[in-house]
């Protein structure tokens, strides 16, 4: 495995032995700018240098020597007595300290090569993790095994892990940086040492036999030296061609000059300087050839995965760097083999590798063979189940799909663009690219887009993922969603044949295609998109009604649910319940929120406005009978709360409109109100709070209003006491339950609700008062107050309305008076803000036609605007 030392170099080792404890002893002084990972690893050589006292010593007069220039170049160190470090420790010092050690050591081993060379085996070694020293002795047996059988020995036996795997950052780390010293010393020796037919011949040895060794340890660390050791290589070779190509470039200039201006000489010598750089580079794509046959050729099928993901990783970097060399179908099978690895690592870095291959269009040519032989497989591992593998697969798709349009048929194209409908979303935006690239070539631009859109959508018979397909788009097709004169236009062209199904399909799925759209429009959009819409959206919600007959259909289904549950519930009242067991129904929660949501959808589409403006002209006849038909699906909703049917938390979302729909259904709520209260008034109570609570969440604009209605539904102070203290105590936890106060929050975030806590204060009694406040006290005792502060005053307004305890007084004149003065210009509290002009022509709209799941929808994503 190692060469012959020569005798001189043995003497001196056994020379060094009777001063080897000395040297070990002393080697515990290093230099305290080293981190405690070097001082780790040199405790670690003193206790190997003690082991082998009996051996032969690496050399340490030159690495002495070395060290202490070594030390000045990359540490800035002024000591003169500076302790020599073995390779090994150089990787903890960085690049910089990399590079002057190794120029340090190529001086030593031109200097005595055998001594330094055994240092950089020695450096291999305990990269391994073996506690080991590699001697003269040991390298003057002409036996390889013999070296392998005494280093398996000194291998750590008690720890399972070596550097390049243990775990945290360390293992990252120690990766890094092992490579880097590789590519270091290779790219250092490039010019001088690399092509002496010694060192390079010996280190290959070393690592093609510890590479095949049965130790993992070995087996791992050697590969990954060898494989780096040979991209470095690929780069001397690069460096070699550069300088090739430009001694030819001068040597045609110099060749077409005048007989005068010819130099024969300068001829011969650049001839001669081309000649020499092609044996070198033959030399070392010779070595590279050596690496490739010894090490990788063995490993890229090991038993362990790592080595085969690093083979892989390599053999992809290698045929796009020198693709004269090694992209060639010889080198090609391997990939195209290691693709069907049944690890999911191995086969990412196979797909990685190809991409950087067909991401050039220079290599393509050479890529024919492999792609007609590997298509197959490369498309069946877009369903890989590793998503990250899957998604990498059809970004290599996309890339050849944009190089070349004959290597996909219409067959895979068909199987790849069903991706777009993936619940993995980089999957499906991959597809997405793919299917917009595909139908923007020129071979489908005779066709507008949309309609070339609408055929793929028909032809993948997927009718319910149009919001898959619209987010699958989004990112690369983006331009094309947004374009929404053209979408409207689309829209509303005349049609011949506008009753037939096909126009039909066609208008369901633009609009769906909007509707997903509009939720993923950007805040930059909203104003030109209003704009656009205001003068054409009543013309489509017109055109969807038409497409929407069965909406009569939903509700009569509505009504005879909510019939049949509240006949049900009068049986449980009237019946005994023994004898009908068996027929005895709960609605689920599911179903309760199905009735919640078609209530919302069908009742409440219009906002209490003047109805004198509406599109299509309808007659007051057509608007009472649709007002007639939302009465009674609210009503028949409210029927189901009141005997129990439904949770009483479901008419959380029906009180929250009461003030909106007081003029038409106001009795019905009311009513609702009354009848819970009477079922059980606190559980009542409790539902108006969250009533108010959700709204606040949401910004509704009559909070208030909707705060001091609530509170004239409470005439009997002492009957519905519990209830009101209840609310209080409710809405003071709503506001300082779970807040922290910090320098950036120094108010809860709802703090503004106690201003509308303060409309239920008039109907506590005088004891519930002082309650109500001893409690608001309680919260309030942990947080730093300052009552100068205006972001405080809901507090401040909410303790007056407390603290109000005279009849007639006014809630106001408590407000302590310590703080600011009131400024008329500054409003203490934000007013919401009126809805916009957008949502008015909708609202309005909606008032005057029958309600339809398809309008309502459409519209109930436009208000998000």
């Amino acid at each position: 495995m190692i060469p012959e030392p020569t005798a001189a170099a043995a003497s001196r080792s056994s020379e060094q032995n009777t001063n080897s404890h000395a040297e070990a002893t002393s080697s515990g002084a290093v230099n305290h700018s080293e981190d405690d990972s070097g001082n780790e690893n040199r405790q670690k050589s003193v206790r190997r240098r003690k082991r082998a006292h009996k051996g032969s010593e690496n050399v340490k007069r030159k690495s002495a020597k070395a060290g202490c220039s070594r030390a000045s170049r990359a540490g800035g160190s002024k000591q003169k007595h500076v302790e020599a470090v073995t390779l090994f420790e150089v990787i903890t010092m960085g690049r910089s300290a990399m590079q002057a050690v190794i120029d340090d050591w190529i001086e030593a081993y031109v200097a005595d090569r055998d001594s330094s060379l055994l240092d950089l085996i020695s450096f291999f070694i305990q990269c391994s993790g073996c506690k080991g020293v590699v001697t003269a002795e040991m390298c003057q047996s002409k036996e390889d095994s013999d070296v392998m059988s005494k280093m398996v020995e000194e291998l750590d036996e008690d720890s399972a892990e070596y550097p390049l795997i243990q775990s945290g950052p360390y293992g990252r780390w120690f990766h890094s940086e092992f490579c880097d010293f590789v590519s270091v010393l290779v790219s250092q020796c490039q010019h001088s040492v690399i092509f002496d037919s010694y060192l390079m011949n010996t280190l290959i040895s070393l690592l093609t036999e510890l590479s095949n060794s049965y130790v993992r340890a070995f087996r791992h660390t050697c590969t990954l030296a060898a494989m780096k050791l040979l991209s470095a290589l690929v780069g001397v070779a690069l460096s070699l061609s550069i300088g090739i190509e430009n001694s030819q470039k001068l040597y045609e200039v110099q060749k077409t000059k005048t007989v005068r201006q010819k130099s024969s000489q300068q001829l011969e010598r650049i001839q001669k300087k081309i000649t020499e750089l092609q044996e070198k580079r033959a030399e070392v794509e010779s070595m590279m050839d050596i690496i490739f046959k010894g090490v990788f050729l063995k490993r890229y099928r090991d038993v362990l995965p790592e080595i085969r993901s690093i083979c892989m990783e390599e053999l992809g970097l290698w045929m796009k760097l020198y693709s004269s060399a090694f992209l060639n179908d010889s080198y090609l099978k391997y990939m195209g083999w290691m693709m069907h690895d049944k690890l999911p690592d191995v086969r990412l870095k196979c797909v990685l590798g190809l991409q950087g291959l067909y991401g050039d269009p220079l290599l393509l040519p050479k890529l024919d063979l492999f792609t007609s032989r590997f298509k197959e497989r490369i498309i069946s591992m877009t369903l890989d189940k590793d998503n990250e593998v899957a998604v990498q697969t059809m970004k290599l798709l996309l890339l050849i799909s944009k190089t070349s349009d004959e290597v996909l048929t219409p067959e895979d194209y068909k199987q790849l663009l069903q991706f777009v409908y993936s619940s993995q979303r980089p999957l499906a935006a991959t597809a997405g690219e793919l299917l917009f690239s595909r139908y923007n070539n020129p071979h489908h631009l005779k066709n507008k887009p949309t309609n070339t859109l609408l055929q793929f959508y028909q032809e993948s018979e997927l009718h319910k993922h149009v919001v898959y397909l619209v987010d699958s788009l989004w990112d690369c097709g983006g331009a094309l969603l947004k374009d929404w004169p053209t979408l409207t236009s689309t829209l509303l062209q005349d049609s011949s044949s506008h009753s037939t199904a096909a126009n039909n399909h066609f208008d369901v799925f633009m609009f769906q295609v909007m509707n997903t759209r509009e939720k993923k429009i950007q805040t930059d959009d909203c104003l030109k998109l209003t704009e656009h819409l205001l003068m054409v959206l009543p013309r489509l919600l017109s055109k969807v009604l038409y497409i929407s007959p069965f909406d009569s259909l939903c509700r009569s289904a509505f009504v005879g649910v909510c019939d049949v549950l509240t006949a049900h519930s009068y049986q449980l009242h009237v019946w005994d319940p023994t004898s009908f067991g068996p027929l005895l129904f709960t609605t689920s929660p599911k179903l309760q929120r199905a009735l919640l949501t078609f209530v919302c959808v069908h009742v409440f589409v219009a906002s209490d406005c003047d109805n004198q403006s509406k599109v299509g002209e309808n007659s007051e006849v057509e608007r009472l009978e649709d007002l007639h038909r939302r009465r009674n699906l609210l009503a028949a909703y409210c029927k189901l709360i009141m005997h129990g049917v439904l949770e009483m938390s479901m008419a959380t979302e029906v009180f929250m409109y009461y003030m909106k729909y007081y003029n038409d259904f106001g009795d019905i709520i009311k009513e609702t109100m009354y009848r819970t209260r009477q079922v059980d008034k606190i559980e009542s109570a409790r539902t108006l709070v969250l009533s108010l609570q959700q709204v606040r969440v949401q910004t509704f604009t009559s909070i208030k209003e909707l705060a001091r209605r609530f509170a004239l539904t409470f005439g009997d102070l002492v009957k519905f006491r519990e209830c009101v203290v209840m609310i209080h105590r409710n809405g003071i936890e709503f506001v300082f339950q779970e807040f922290s106060q910090t320098p950036g929050t120094a108010t809860p975030p709802y703090l503004s609700y106690l201003t509308i806590l303060s409309e239920f204060s008039s109907k506590l009694l005088k004891p519930d008062k002082k309650t109500v406040f001893s409690y608001l006290q309680k919260h309030t005792a942990e947080h730093i107050i300052d009552l100068r502060e205006e972001t405080w005053q809901p507090l401040i307004y909410y303790r007056a309305s407390l603290l109000a305890a005279a009849e007639g007084e006014d809630a106001v004149s408590y407000v302590s008076s310590d703080r600011k003065p009131y400024q008329p210009h500054r409003s203490p509290f934000s007013k919401p803000k009126l809805e916009g002009m957008f949502t008015v022509v909708c609202t309005e709209w909606l008032q005057s036609k029958s309600s339809s799941s398809h309008s309502f929808s459409l519209l109930l994503n436009l208000q998000h605007l």
